[in-house]
Parts: structure tokens; C-alpha cells; sequence
């Protein structure tokens, strides 16, 4: 029998100036696990009078998880954080009860011709955490446990898999891993994830009951336990999942909860620009006049 459960394709979406793959939500799959939002950013190259500009935003309910292939991103907060993201590191943003951030091109590359490529993922949380203060985590690659298994190279950028644990500070039982073959290699994960999970095929192919599956594919599988695939030559692909949350999860624009009414009062804070501001930064994303409103169940 099929282990996979559902096949996602990447589908074109905006989010201002800049043009993203989004994979999750998807009308057939609100979550994984607790993942709740996947964006594809690239592969594209910006030129010397191009830039990577996403204004002053809010977000509630939530964690954000910026994880780059290529290029940088200055992050800017109203914690007053400020840190640029370069690639094998992670960007982790708890909003809890509220936090706006901004997120550009950094300065020193903003007059020259630069390329951006990477994911950017939401995590739901937990119920009792929705309303906690926000918090700001940057991890740099050596927080991220690296191995090789049956010649395939792993990382864990987020969560617990493998007996093993990422330095990001996550708030329910996850994972997020990265695997890079150069050459033909079967991955079997006996039993080592849980929960639900999502393969996503960066570059390469897999091979799985007879199919072969290639780039801007998510595999939902049917049960993570259950999990094995043969990677060919010079494959990346993310797998990520976990426990899903008991409770379904509600999303309008950048605001994510259990409970529609925390969705209803951030929209009226945001319209009438009570969120904490951002230092240095000036303007802000407005809040759509008709933006769909998702209610995330699986």
C-alpha cells in the first residue's frame, strides 16, 4: 500500500515585490504537524537597483523559521533585534501575543547585484503559548547537529530526530531536517520521526514505490514510521513534521490562532497601529481589505 498520502505542488504566490513558491496552506492540507505556512523564496537574482523589501508587519500565534540557501536578509524587530541571516543559519521569531519585524535586503549589498534563495516556514503554537510575549532566536550553524548516514549527509535545523536536538528553541515535538546525497542512496528512517510529515524536493529526484518525484514537490506521507525513499545523484530535500496540535488552527494574512477572536482584535490593533514599532524603520505592510481567512484544520 501507498505510503504517500498526498502531493503538494508549489504554487505561485506574492508577497509585495517579490514573487514565492508557497507550499502549505493547501486546500487538501492546512498543516503538518504543527507546520502551518511554507514559502519557497527563489532561486532569483536581484540586480543593483533590485532588492529584497518586506516592510514593517505583525504576527500573532506563531513562530517564523528563516532558513537561506543563498544571499542575506536584515532582519529588524520591535524586540529592537537587528541581525542579518546568512545561509546554514536560522532565524526563529516567536510573535506570542504580538511582534512586527521587517525584512530586507541588507545595506552593504543593496547597490550591487545579489542573489536570494530559501524557506521561510511557520510553526503554530501550542494554545497555552499563543498569548506568551514574543522572543527572538538567531542560531548559528554549529547549534545545528550534522551526520552522515548510509552516505547521506544530514542536518537538523529545527527540533528532535535521530536522538538528536537543534539549539533552536522550539515549543512542541518537531523536527525539520535537511538531506544532501551526491550519489544514489536509500534513506530509511525506522522509526526515528513521529507525528505527521512532509518531504520537500529541492533539487534532484527521489524514487518511491515505483515513482520518481522531482524539485517544487511536497510528499505528505500516510505515516511517518513508515518512511523510505532512494535519493539520486546530487539531491537536497527537507523533511519536516511532528505532533500535530489538538486544537485547529485559524489564519487571516499574517495573524495565526486557535481562537478567531485574538485573529479579530490583532486586526483592529494593527489598523489602528498599536502593535510596537520597529526602531529605525519607518512606514508599514497595510492590512488587506479582503484577505481570505483560513481556518487550518487538517
Amino acid at each position: 500500500m501507498s505510503n504517500i498520502n498526498l502531493i503538494i505542488e508549489e504554487r505561485p504566490a506574492s508577497i509585495g515585490n517579490f514573487l514565492v513558491g508557497r507550499l502549505l496552506p493547501f486546500r487538501e492540507k492546512r498543516t503538518v504537524g504543527p507546520f502551518a505556512f511554507i514559502d519557497h523564496m527563489g532561486p532569483t537574482l536581484l540586480s543593483d537597483h533590485e532588492n529584497f523589501d518586506v516592510g514593517p508587519h505583525p504576527h500573532i500565534g506563531l513562530s517564523t523559521l528563516t532558513y537561506l540557501f543563498e544571499g542575506a536578509i536584515m532582519h529588524r524587530d520591535s524586540l529592537g533585534t537587528a541581525v542579518e541571516i546568512v545561509p546554514g543559519q536560522v532565524n526563529w521569531m516567536t510573535a506570542g501575543k504580538g511582534i512586527v519585524h521587517s525584512e530586507r535586503t541588507p545595506e552593504h549589498l543593496r547597490h550591487s547585484d545579489k542573489s536570494l534563495h530559501g524557506l521561510q516556514i511557520w510553526v503554530a503554537l501550542p494554545k497555552e503559548l499563543e498569548q506568551c510575549e514574543p522572543n527572538f532566536a538567531h542560531v548559528e550553524g554549529d547549534g545545528l547537529p550534522k551526520w552522515e548516514q548510509d552516505g547521506i549527509q544530514y542536518t537538523l535545523i529545527a527540533g528532535e530526530a535521530f536522538g538528536k536536538k537543534s539549539e533552536v528553541p522550539v515549543y512542541s515535538p518537531l523536527y525539520y531536517l535537511e538531506l544532501k546525497s551526491t550519489g544514489k542512496q536509500k534513506a530509511a528512517f525506522n522509526g526515528n520521526l513521529y507525528g505527521e510529515s512532509g518531504l520537500y524536493i529541492l533539487e534532484g529526484s527521489i524514487e518511491a514505490e515505483g515513482h520518481t518525484f522531482g524539485p517544487k514537490q511536497l510528499l505528505v506521507a500516510k505515516d511517518s514510521l513508515l518512511c523510505e525513499f532512494t535519493m539520486n545523484e546530487n539531491t537536497t530535500l527537507y523533511i519536516f513534521g511532528g505532533d500535530p496540535l489538538p486544537e485547529p488552527r485559524h489564519i487571516y494574512w499574517n495573524f495565526v490562532s486557535s481562537n478567531p477572536q485574538l485573529i479579530e482584535d490583532a486586526k483592529e490593533r494593527w489598523q489602528k497601529q498599536e502593535f510596537p514599532k520597529i526602531e529605525g524603520e519607518h512606514g508599514f505592510v497595510p492590512l488587506p481589505d479582503q484577505h481570505p481567512g483560513l481556518n487550518l484544520k487538517k
